[in-house]
C-alpha cells in the first residue's frame, strides 16, 4: 500500500510523527511538504525535533492570499500525484494545504483520506471551517479523533464512511512528555506553575487594535508572568496597530519547538490561547485553559472545565485565567495513544 501525506503547516507536522512512525515497515509513505510554512522555526526544525523523515517533495508555496495559495498549491500538487500514483492521499486538518490536495486527489481519482476529520466550529468566518467541511464531504474516508467528530459526520450523511480512530496528536503529546520527563524547562527562571503560557494568532484576535490591546491590558494585569510566544503575525498585527506587547506581566518570546512547548506547558500555571491543538494539548496535560474565542472545536474540554471560553466581554479574561482549578478527571475523549495505528489498520482495510 502506498500512501501520499500532504502537510503544510505547524500542527500538521505534529501529526505527521506518529503517522509515519506507524507506517514505517507496513506501508510506502511518500511525503509531500507544500511550503505554506517555510521558516526554519516552523517547519525544518519540526521535522528534526519529532524524527520525522525529511519529505518526497517540498513544494515551497509560501505564505499569499486564501485562493491565490490555494491555487498555487492545487496546481503543484496535481503533478506530483500523477508521479506517484499513490493508492490514498491522507490530509491532515483544515488548511488550504488540506483543502489543495483534496481537490487534486478527488479530480484524479485518488481515493481521499482525512485525518481529524468531523471537527466543527460553527464558525463560517474561520477558512479553517471552509477547509475541513469541505474536504469532509469530498473525502473517500473519514478519520474521527472523536465521538463528537462522529456525531457531526453522521448529521452531515457521512456516517458510512467514517470511523473513530482517535487523535494522533494524543500519540505524539504523550510519547513527548515521556521524553521530557527529568529535563529542564524552557524557562528554567520560573519554577513549576510559576508562569502562564499565551498564544494568539487568530485575524479575529489581532486584526483588530482596540481587541488586541484589551487582550493584551487582561494578560499584562495577571499576577504571574505570561510567556507569550509570538507568532509572526501577532507581531506583525501588534506594530501595525500601535498595540505594545511587552507590557505589564507580559513576557514575549519566540514560538517554541514542539517538544519545548510541551514541557512549557505541562510546568505552567494555565493556558491562554486561540489556537485549537493548544486547548487539547492544555488539556490532555491536565493544565487550565482559557480560549480567547466564542467556540471551540474540543467541546469535551468545555464540558470536562479545564477550558472556559473568552470572547465578547473581554473585562473577565484576568479573573477567568486565575480561575480555581478544575475537578480531576480521567476521561480519555482524545484516545489512549494509539490513533496512528488505528489509521493504518483503516487504510489497509480499504485498500484489500
Amino acid at each position: 500500500m502506498r500512501v501520499l501525506s500532504v502537510v503544510g503547516a505547524r500542527p500538521q507536522f505534529v501529526k505527521l510523527a506518529p503517522i509515519a512512525a506507524a507506517f514505517d515497515g507496513h506501508a510506502e509513505h511518500i511525503v509531500i511538504h507544500t511550503g505554506q510554512h517555510y521558516d526554519e522555526l516552523m517547519s525544518d526544525v519540526f521535522f528534526r525535533d519529532l524524527g520525522i523523515p525529511e519529505p518526497d517533495v517540498n513544494l515551497a508555496i509560501g505564505s499569499g492570499n486564501h485562493g491565490a495559495q490555494t491555487g498555487a498549491m492545487l496546481a503543484a500538487i496535481e503533478p506530483e500525484l500523477e508521479r506517484f500514483r499513490p493508492d490514498w492521499v491522507l490530509v491532515y486538518g483544515d488548511t488550504n494545504s488540506t483543502l489543495a490536495a483534496a481537490v487534486a486527489a478527488v479530480k484524479l481519482h485518488i481515493p481521499l483520506a482525512h485525518l481529524e476529520a468531523g471537527l466543527r466550529s460553527f464558525n463560517r468566518r474561520m477558512p479553517e471551517e471552509h477547509n475541513r467541511v469541505l474536504t469532509d464531504h469530498a473525502a473517500d474516508l473519514l478519520l474521527a479523533p472523536t465521538q463528537v467528530a462522529m456525531d457531526h459526520l453522521a448529521t452531515e450523511g457521512l456516517a458510512a464512511r467514517s470511523v473513530l480512530v482517535g487523535d494522533v496528536m494524543t500519540d505524539v503529546l504523550y510519547r513527548v512528555r515521556d521524553a521530557q520527563q527529568g529535563a529542564p524547562g524552557p524557562f528554567p527562571e520560573h519554577g513549576d506553575g510559576e508562569y502562564y503560557v499565551a498564544t494568539l494568532h487568530r485575524p479575529d484576535n489581532t486584526d483588530d487594535p482596540a481587541r488586541l490591546g484589551a487582550i493584551v491590558e487582561q494578560l499584562a494585569a495577571l499576577g504571574k508572568p505570561v510567556m507569550l510566544l509570538a507568532h509572526p503575525r501577532l507581531r506583525a498585527a501588534a506594530e501595525a496597530g500601535g498595540v505594545r506587547l511587552e507590557t505589564g506581566s507580559i513576557v514575549v518570546r519566540e514560538p517554541l519547538a514542539y517538544p519545548q512547548l510541551v514541557s512549557a506547558v505541562s510546568r505552567s500555571a494555565g493556558v491562554v490561547t486561540d489556537s485549537g491543538g493548544l486547548q487539547k494539548e492544555a488539556f490532555l496535560l491536565r493544565v487550565p485553559c482559557t480560549t480567547v474565542r466564542s467556540e471551540t472545536e474540543w467541546v469535551e474540554t468545555v464540558e470536562l472545565g479545564w477550558n472556559v471560553l473568552v470572547d465578547a466581554d473581554l473585562s473577565v479574561l484576568r479573573a477567568v485565567v486565575e480561575r480555581p482549578a478544575p475537578e480531576p478527571t480521567d476521561a480519555q475523549p482524545y484516545g489512549d495513544g494509539h490513533a496512528a495505528e488505528r489509521v493504518l489498520e483503516a487504510l489497509s482495510a480499504r485498500s484489500a
